[in-house]
């Protein structure tokens, strides 16, 4: 069901942390060790993203992605080693059964300085989002904020895929945080997110993770997640890559945000949590 890494740091080479340590990510696309019955390989595409300076000097991300495995790519090792950014964002896909497998259905997905990658899946994902956008447009009227959703936004997805879709959604969310909307921060969109589908398909598995170039934000549904901060980085990886002792596993139904010298791990649907 795919993995995923986020990075925060000194200026790094994208290609190197796609293959950092003895489980690099890379490593991990034929032999993960903790899919948790989410298949067995991740052989269905892989992307990266990175940040430079864009209009007025706010980090935009940038991307590479490709629908073959990660080890027939030759990029990887030279191309994508010559891009040096301060903050990469990697994933590998394995594709759920009856999804397609093409370059628009890899992650990242991105939107201006956002990218998000997804590890898990919505079992009946068209009914279950077109019911939360449903839900969504309540609690945006509830909270005095104009319409945000309509079922045809499910359309502007980049691929017919749950991940695809849910971007589309906490894009959106993320946006009405940005301009002082219901969704208040980056943590509340992926709150009312998770919340909404949770509700609609409880046995969604829904690991997100979203980086602004800055900081990272990630959530632990169903699979695991990993977290290495220190006063200098930040990263948080679906496995560790390495067998450095500082790597802190996260529990499940967990809110995380990072960036270097900060680890914040919430519950991620408190019992008092409402949409």
């Amino acid at each position: 069901m795919c993995r995923h890494l986020g990075y925060v740091g000194p200026p790094a080479s994208v290609g190197e942390l796609l293959t950092r340590g003895t489980h690099s990510l890379r490593t991990q696309a034929w032999a993960p060790k903790d899919m948790r019955g989410g298949g067995t390989i991740n052989a269905d595409g892989f992307g990266a993203a990175w940040w430079r300076d864009g209009a007025g000097g706010a980090p935009e991300a940038s991307r590479y992605r490709n629908a073959d495995p990660i080890w027939t790519d030759p990029a990887v090792e030279e191309v994508l080693p010559q891009l040096v950014s301060g903050a990469v964002l990697g994933s590998i896909r394995s594709a759920t059964v009856g999804m397609p497998i093409e370059r628009a259905a890899c992650a990242p997905f991105t939107d201006g300085r956002w990218a998000f990658s997804h590890n898990g899946a919505v079992p009946e994902w068209r009914k279950v989002l077109t019911a939360v956008i449903s839900e969504l447009d309540v609690v945006a009227t509830r909270a005095g904020a104009t319409r945000l959703f309509e079922t045809a936004r499910l359309l502007e997805a980049e691929s017919p895929t749950d991940a695809a879709a849910l971007w589309v959604l906490l894009r959106d969310l993320l946006r009405s945080a940005e301009s002082g909307g219901f969704a208040s921060s980056p943590a509340t969109a992926l709150r009312l997110l998770v919340a909404a589908v949770l509700r609609h398909m409880p046995t969604a598995r829904l690991n997100l993770l979203i980086g602004d170039g800055e900081q990272l934000w990630a959530t632990t549904v169903h699979h695991a997640l990993s977290a290495l901060v220190t006063d200098d980085v930040a990263i948080l990886s679906s496995e560790p890559y390495d067998d450095d002792p500082r790597w802190q596993p996260i529990p499940d139904r967990k809110l995380v945000y990072a960036k270097p010298g900060v680890l914040s791990i919430e519950e991620l649907t408190p019992p008092d949590d409402s949409v």
